[in-house]
């Protein structure tokens, strides 16, 4: 899915970018500026801001942005590139084996 998202698209929707050799720039969303320092590279799907600092792929953007969980920001791209999502909710019992397996894992690291 994540391929799917666009991240020129995605931060598109948010940022006035324009082409500037092989990258896009524009403002920062993330701190007032004047000139734009915010630049998308198209070829490796990622955004930086050499003003701030920040910069990742279209997940990161739109959960830092609108400070979405890891969940809440599958769910928005999904929803803009028409992609389904399974939810699978895990019962008590499975959460608890879960945890169980985790644990004899790390013991049996620590031997």
């Amino acid at each position: 899915m994540l391929d799917a998202a666009r991240i020129e698209e995605v931060v598109g929707d948010f940022v006035d970018l324009k082409k500037r050799g092989t990258s896009l720039i524009g403002n920062c969303p993330f701190h007032h500026e004047k000139t734009p320092s915010f630049h998308v590279s198209v070829s490796k799907g990622i955004y930086k801001c050499f003003g701030c600092g920040v910069g990742g792929d279209s997940l990161k953007f739109v959960m830092e942005l609108e400070k979405f969980s890891y969940p809440e920001g599958i769910k928005y791209l999904a929803n803009k590139y028409s992609i389904e999502v399974e939810e699978v909710e895990r019962s008590p019992a499975q959460l608890a084996l879960k945890i169980r397996e985790k644990f004899i894992c790390v013991e049996r690291m620590g031997q």
